[in-house]
């Protein structure tokens, strides 16, 4: 029922405004895009039953710019084609704005749980005593990240957040003229951004939205707990990795991470200096105006000079001397308004959002094999040693080393931060930054080199404020996971560092390297396995375990449902906290407006609350561990054979849009780790890699390899223990639904004029036999007749974003096919080609 209302309304609020403010785009008063909103929707027409009937794109193009607009001059073809991405990219926006305005209202016909909801059941059970203290404890932390998928200007963010009002209020004639302002206003960067200007963007929302946000959200909560005391302020955190991550991203520099920090602390003053100005208008009172006048002035100080500082206790101190004197005095007026803010300090402290370093492990290796050269330890490698003699050199060995003594500019750069992280710490306090987050970690030695270069940067081994991080992302990573944390545990002088950092030990299990690595079912079930081994040795050794989860937009880098991905974790993973990366448009479409932010985080909370206190636990039962392990082995060597097809990255590199995420000015990394000449999928980006098979429409990593083993499973009479699968093991569901969604977004039509290819015909054949069987295969387990039926707007959505972008992939498609024939406008049709991957990535708003 709740469904069918949903949908009732979404078509309401969404589609019916989206098609009466669309119309507003079509006589826009301006040259480049005059008419073309005409010509859309029989341009959409044409694209639609050109490829439902076999045309390939640059038929139904030619036939369009003939019959339809006689345009013959190929730049004046190319002209338009430019004008259509531009008004496909504006009409993506009104659609992210009326989609976000009707949020509320379809939010009112869910049955998700909320923190309300929770609260009452919690009174319903009786069971305040049983979770009273994972209440005050628990706390989710969601780590926003710079991957090059979320490029929306300020400028245009305003326009959106405008556009929305004006939306939920039906203000037409206003919505036309922010129409004609969205119009002349460019939505991309003139050039590549640099890593400071994708952390002030970011900072931007910070500042914009989730400053609020969270504090609406702590005060939300305080209230709904009622008569018990509620002091948790990090129920909610935030981290931040623009600036901090450096893991494939030379631009990253110790300057750029010094300059970040002071970014978030100086914005999060000028947040603290407008709530004391405005609660200054309604403290009144002689007695305390002289201490908010002072207090203000010391934060006006610092929201415009990074180098003079207001510590913590400089703002909290003077705020509850405020709070005592307008209890005692004042007959607490005003006290819900001056509690908020107290609030907010202790919830954002000085640091705003806890800032992150990230580097791959293979640059610490370089960094500890050229000091230990150079204090002339070994002479060419660390294969010299022993693992004994290099473990016992990094937790005992005191070097003084000093970065300008090294010419490498990774080394000293690696040197140079790890040197000013104090620095960083002191102006932001500790929190501001205490997080070392190691990429492709393998074994003890990922830890070991970051505590040791520690140690030679200065740091006394009783005051590392770090939590050093392993990110298990490969196989092989997530194989030895288990073995690599027993070691370090045994280490006494490593667990003396956990002990100094409260008995915790925060553990990132990446997604979309695994996925990228193992295929999609065995990477997720090598990282369920790998929570609950970790799980287990951390129990063991009296540590509290935490995990940190990449994800991302798409199911293939680990994104798709939070809720249900959370809800379905079993009893045997470590329940203690909830970490999160959100990257690219999920920032914007997933957390991107209060009402979304509350919401969303509500779910998070509600997720990691309720796992084992109501209802049954999540067990999987060992037969069914043996099937999911069957499925997994399956899956993996269809993806295995797929990847190691001697077409599968020639496909990429010739056949997709692979390149030219490096030539969009979308992100400050470039697209692939390392130098080398010939591309290899170790070094390739997941972004880059799941974007790829996205803007291709085929979607690869979300489900290659399910349909097969679905399919093995059925032959050998097993298909109804594998619909039981579906029904009773949440885990399996939520990856299955997962996969629907990855389909859902596949529209092999689009390229099926590659199955005529005389060099990767074949290749494309497999692809989309995989899609085809997966789609069967998936609807037959779960006994449904359509992909997503129980999502019904979900879907909706989908299908509408689908359709906006139609235009924009087929003219994608024509002008890589006129680049494969060697076009004298090459360059020209290589730019619509980068240009054209905006608007879809928009669209699909988790596309990659």
């Amino acid at each position: 029922m709740q469904q069918s209302e949903r949908l009732v309304e979404f078509k309401k609020s969404v589609n019916n405004k989206f098609n009466v403010y669309n119309s507003l785009f079509l006589n826009l008063p301006y040259r480049n895009i005059e008419n073309v909103g005409m010509l859309i929707p029989l341009m959409l027409d044409q694209c639609q039953k050109g490829l439902q009937s076999g045309k390939n794109p640059k038929e139904i193009l030619e036939a369009f710019f003939q019959n339809f607009v006689n345009i013959e001059d190929e730049k004046d073809r190319i002209d338009f084609m430019f004008r259509i991405i531009q008004y496909v990219e504006r009409q993506v926006v009104l659609y992210d704005s009326v989609e976000d305005a009707a949020f509320p209202k379809l939010h009112e016909h869910t049955s998700s749980l909320s923190i309300k909801d929770y609260f009452q059941l919690v009174d319903k059970n009786k069971s305040w005593d049983k979770i009273a203290d994972q209440l005050s404890n628990f706390s989710a932390r969601i780590v926003l990240t710079a991957h090059p998928t979320q490029f929306y200007t300020p400028a245009i963010l305003d326009i959106i957040a405008n556009l929305r009002s004006l939306i939920l209020e039906d203000k037409i004639d206003e919505i036309d003229v922010a129409l004609q302002q969205l119009g002349l206003t460019s939505l991309i960067n003139a050039k590549k951004p640099t890593p400071l200007d994708e952390a002030k963007n970011i900072i931007y929302i910070l500042r914009n939205v989730y400053y609020e946000a969270v504090g609406d959200l702590y005060a939300y909560i305080k209230s709904n707990v009622g008569a018990h005391n509620f002091e948790n302020h990090n129920i909610m955190k935030l981290g931040f990795w623009p600036g901090g991550d450096r893991d494939g991203n030379p631009f990253v520099t110790a300057d750029i991470t010094n300059d970040v920090a002071d970014e978030l602390r100086v914005n999060l003053m000028k947040c603290y200096y407008n709530d004391l100005k405005v609660l200054q208008q309604k403290l009144t009172f002689k007695g305390l105006q002289g201490s908010i006048t002072q207090l203000r002035n010391n934060l006006y100080t610092a929201m415009f000079n990074p180098k003079k500082t207001v510590g913590y206790e400089d703002i909290i101190g003077p705020l509850l001397d405020i709070r005592e004197g307008l209890i005692s005095k004042y007959h607490g007026l005003y006290l819900k308004d001056l509690d908020q803010l107290i609030d907010k300090v202790k919830i954002f402290k000085t640091h705003f959002a806890t800032l992150d370093i990230r580097q791959d492990h293979s640059q610490h290796y370089l960094t500890v094999e050229t000091i230990l050269k150079k204090n002339g330890v070994i002479s060419e490698s660390l294969d010299e040693l022993s693992q004994d003699e290099l473990q016992d050199l990094l937790l005992h060995k005191n070097f003084k080393v000093s970065a300008d003594d090294f010419d490498e500019g990774i080394v000293k750069d690696t040197l140079n931060n790890i040197s000013q992280l104090k620095s960083i710490q002191q102006k932001n306090g500790e929190e501001g930054c205490n997080r070392y987050i190691i990429s492709n970690s393998e074994d003890i030695f990922s830890i070991l080199f970051v505590y040791g270069l520690f140690r030679w940067c200065g740091w006394n081994s009783e005051e590392i404020t770090f939590d050093i991080i392993p990110l298990f992302e490969t196989m092989i990573g997530m194989d030895g996971a288990e073995a690599t944390m027993q070691h370090l545990f045994s280490l006494s002088e490593y667990k003396s560092h956990l002990k100094r950092r409260k008995d915790t030990q925060t553990i990132m299990l990446g997604f979309s390297d695994g996925t990228k690595d193992g295929g999609y079912l065995k990477a997720n079930w090598s990282i369920l396995k790998t929570k609950e081994t970790l799980s287990s040795v951390c129990g063991k050794n009296d540590i509290k375990a935490i995990f940190f989860d990449g994800r991302g937009g798409p199911p293939a880098r680990g994104g798709g449902k939070t809720h249900r991905f959370y809800a379905a974790q079993t009893k045997d993973v470590a329940n203690n906290e909830i970490q999160l990366t959100i990257q690219g448009q999920t920032i914007t479409s997933t957390y991107g407006t209060k009402e979304q932010f509350k919401y969303n985080c509500e779910q998070l909370l509600t997720a990691g609350l309720s796992n084992n206190i109501f209802g049954k636990e999540n067990v999987i039962s060992s037969e069914q561990r043996k099937l999911i392990e069957e499925l997994s082995e399956l899956s993996f060597e269809k993806y295995d054979a797929l990847k190691h097809h001697e077409n599968f990255m020639s496909y990429l590199e010739n056949r997709s849009t692979l390149k030219y995420y490096t030539k969009a000015n979308i992100g400050s990394r470039p697209g692939k780790r390392g130098n080398k000449a010939k591309l290899e999928l170790s070094d390739l980006r997941a972004i880059s890699f799941v974007g790829s098979w996205s803007q291709l429409k085929q979607n690869v990593p979300g489900y290659f390899g399910i349909g097969s083993a679905l399919k093995t499973m059925k032959d050998q009479g097993r298909i109804d223990e594998v619909k039981t699968l579906f029904k009773e093991v949440p885990f399996f569901k939520a990856l299955m639904l997962n996969s629907m969604m990855s389909l859902s977004k596949c529209y092999f039509e689009l390229t099926s004029y590659m199955k005529e290819d005389t060099e990767y015909g074949d290749f494309w054949m497999i692809l989309q036999a995989e899609y085809l069987l997966s789609k069967e295969m998936l609807l037959e387990i779960s006994d449904m007749d359509i992909l997503m039926e129980k999502e019904a707007v979900s879907r909706e959505s989908i299908k509408i974003r689908e359709n906006i972008v139609l235009p924009l992939l087929v003219i994608q498609q024509y002008a890589l096919q006129k680049i494969g024939s060697s076009s004298k406008h090459k360059e020209l049709y290589e730019k619509i080609v980068t240009r054209s991957l905006y608007g879809n990535i928009n669209a699909s708003r988790n596309s990659a």
